[in-house]
């Protein structure tokens, strides 16, 4: 692996040492001093920035990816007041979980602790360098971030923002460690780096996701695409479903947790579909559709299995009519990702049975999509949304950056 990021790493590790056991007051003086720096270096941030989209844009980047890369003095705002919220919620690290005492007298406990050091992977988005570095400091790890080359700029500037306010807590600067190597070598370093990185969180689209499983030999948490899908059922309040429908699509269409996917039950598409069409359109989303959909709305385009499975972030969404709840579930279960799922209803046994069947880390009822996020739960800020199953699920906060260790206390015990 590339020396530069080896050294960067054991740095790291030897940072989280110290991070371990940290008391929170100064973890938080750190959150609190690094928020007030990026808010008064907001000048030379946003700087950085222009330096970043002007280069990506004239390499002809897509709109959604230069929306993810884009900061203004309102997001530089909200990376310090993340930071700050951060640093007023509990911390995990020494909580007792559980605790039992042997008929031998042994007293077993079961205590929360650091993963040790964190490296994220990430693409464009340079608020994830503070949302991660943040929510890394107060569970007690050392992260290790390497994002893409068109956020560099930005992402140094930020990152020696947060080093500076984190020194002048007491704390080692190398808690936070950004890999300027954005090379596909120094990506594959991070991925390999099993010596010092306990875990790897990748926060990008399918390429980087599928060179992480093809190449990371650390344990890795996927923070995978958001093909999330709104369900309207026969039951649903149809006001309601079109309020929410246009919000999970159209709030904000480069983020995961919006809405990909329309699933509307026969019995109101005849009533729905124009409505939610004209909705849409009037927002410049176009709308692709199966058989059932175009029907209802002759002007759609015709949706392939792809259009189905696929995260589109951008103004286009897919239309599928279904027969009954069993037909909403089948779909959403075939083509989701395992991201956010919502069902609009007021038939608590559909939407009891949708919360039950559907296979996805977040479960909407009668809700936007929207709401996945780690800040939306009152998290923080999170480090990201994990689509699997093991360690962690949906919004990771503080909690999910941990693991435990067992403590066992005794009074001179030996075995027989």
């Amino acid at each position: 692996m590339p020396h530069a990021v080896e050294e960067l790493a054991r740095r790291a590790r030897r940072a989280s040492r110290h991070l371990a056991t940290a008391p929170t007051g100064v973890k938080n003086d750190a959150l609190h001093r690094a928020a007030d720096l990026l808010v008064a270096r907001a000048d030379a941030v946003l700087a950085a920035n222009a330096t970043d989209l002007t280069a990506a844009e004239a390499t002809g980047t897509a709109a959604s990816a230069l929306d993810r890369l884009r900061l203004d003095e309102g997001r530089v705002g909200a990376m310090a007041d993340g930071l700050r919220q951060v640093a007023s919620l509990p911390d995990p690290v020494g909580e007792t979980l559980d605790g039992t005492r042997r008929p031998n007298g042994l007293r077993i406990l079961r205590v929360r602790v650091p993963l040790g050091v964190v490296a994220v992977i990430y693409e464009n988005r340079p608020n994830v360098t503070s949302d991660a570095a943040g929510i890394c400091l107060k569970s007690g790890n050392a992260v290790l971030l390497r994002g893409s080359s068109t956020a560099l700029a930005t992402n140094r500037e930020v990152a020696a923002i947060l080093r500076e306010g984190v020194a002048a807590a007491g704390l080692p600067e190398d808690a936070i460690a950004l890999v300027d190597d954005v090379t596909h070598e120094g990506a594959l370093a991070v991925m390999r780096c099993t010596e010092f990185v306990d875990c790897l969180i990748p926060r990008g689209g399918p390429a980087l996701i599928r060179s992480i499983r093809e190449n990371a030999t650390v344990p890795v948490i996927i923070d995978g695409d958001g093909n999330c899908h709104v369900y309207v059922d026969a039951a649903a309040d149809l006001d309601q479903a079109l309020r929410i429908a246009v919000n999970a699509k159209t709030n904000r269409t480069s983020v995961c947790n919006a809405a990909e996917s329309l699933v509307v039950h026969a019995a109101v598409a005849d009533v729905f579909l124009p409505r939610v069409a004209e909705a849409l359109a009037a927002r410049d989303v176009v709308m692709v559709g199966d058989v059932g959909a175009r029907q209802r709305v002759p002007t759609m385009g015709e949706a392939t299995d792809d259009d189905f499975g696929r995260e589109f972030l951008d103004l286009k969404i897919s239309v599928a009519v279904v027969p009954d709840l069993d037909g909403a579930i089948d779909h959403v279960n075939r083509f989701g990702s395992g991201h956010t799922e919502a069902i609009v209803t007021g038939d608590l046994a559909a939407a009891q049975r949708f919360t039950d069947e559907v296979d996805a880390a977040v479960v909407m009822v009668n809700a936007s999509t929207r709401f996945t996020d780690g800040e939306r739960f009152g998290f923080g800020a999170e480090i990201g949304i994990s689509t699997q199953k093991l360690h962690a699920r949906g919004p990771m906060g503080l909690r999910e950056l941990t693991t435990y260790k067992y403590v066992v206390w005794g009074d001179g015990q030996i075995v027989e």
